[in-house]
Formats: C-alpha cells, structure tokens, sequence
C-alpha cells in the first residue's frame, strides 16, 4: 500500500465518542451531538483504534488546504460537544432605548433609532439566547451556529442613511470564548 501524500490524526478527548457513517462523522459529548458530512474527492476520512485519521491522495496545495480545515472542523466538534461555546453581545444605544427579546427562532429588536417596526435576527438551532440588561448572551455547542447568529443579531442592526460616527447604536460582539 502507497503512505498517503497528507496524514492527520486526531486523537478523541475523554468523554467523547466520534462514529463515522460513509463520510459522515459525528461527535457525542455531555453537550449533545454532532454531526457533519466530510465528503470531498481526494480526501478519506477514517477512524483508526480512538483516533480519527485524515487522508489526502496528494500533496498538492488544495487537499493540504482541505485536511487542515477538516482538522479545525473535527476539533471545534469536539470540543464544543465538551463545553459550549460563548458569545457575548452589548446592546448600545443613545438616542432611543432598544427593547429586545426571544420569540420563538427569532430574535426581536424593538424601537431601534426609534423605528415602529421591529427588526428580526434569525436564531440558528442549538443556540440559546438569554437577554440580561444590556448584555446578550449566546450559548451552544456548535460553534459555527453560534457565530451566525451573533452576525445575524449584528447585521439586523447595521444603519444606513446616517453617520455610523454620531449614530452607534446597535448589538455589537464584545466576547468569544469556550
């Protein structure tokens, strides 16, 4: 057998087991589980004794590029099914007070720059979002829905036809973190 031109093992934490389907891995952990498709031509993923193994066909640029973004995407799996993942958003406002809550998958921003209709942000599922004052915290396992819906909070909020130097109101990402 000819040694694979890219090998990148990972080893599997304690508490954490990874089952690998076809090309779909998933990884249970206290935080739930989950799962993603690593499908991609030159690539093989396989699990070898506790250990996921990472295959490229060839050096070429493109599958390394690939192996070491699929290792991030397998480590961020499994150390958010360890620990969630937060992030922590400040609401700032000058001119009107900005009322916000949880409604369902949505996240609502009232009386923005004093606006009658309120704005939407999409929550991506397995996020939880909790208001407490000014500050918005978002907790999850997988870090990818986490982020997103920090961004949808954040673009929900964008100002346009005023000067973002006077007016700085808005929903704003102060913290990350595991």
């Amino acid at each position: 057998m000819v040694e694979p031109a890219v090998k990148e093992v990972i080893v599997v934490p304690q508490g954490v087991t990874v089952t690998l389907t076809g090309s779909t891995l998933k990884v249970k952990g206290k935080n739930g589980e989950l799962a993603r498709d690593f499908a991609a031509p030159g690539i093989t993923v396989s699990k070898e004794g506790n250990d996921v193994v990472l295959h490229g066909e060839t050096p070429r640029k493109k599958i390394r590029a690939l192996v070491g973004t699929y290792r991030a995407h397998i480590n961020n799996m499994m150390k958010g099914a360890q620990e969630n993942y937060e992030y922590k958003m400040k609401i700032c406002f000058s001119h009107f007070p900005i009322k916000t809550k949880v409604q369902g998958e949505q996240f609502i921003i009232e009386n923005f720059l004093g606006e009658r209709t309120a704005r939407k942000a999409r929550i991506m599922p397995g996020t939880k979002v909790k208001v407490a004052g000014e500050e918005v915290i978002l907790t999850g396992a997988n870090v990818e829905h986490v982020s997103q819906t920090a961004a949808n909070i954040e673009q929900a909020t964008i100002i346009r036809g005023f000067d973002p130097r006077v007016f700085q109101d808005g929903i704003y990402i102060t913290s990350k973190g595991a």
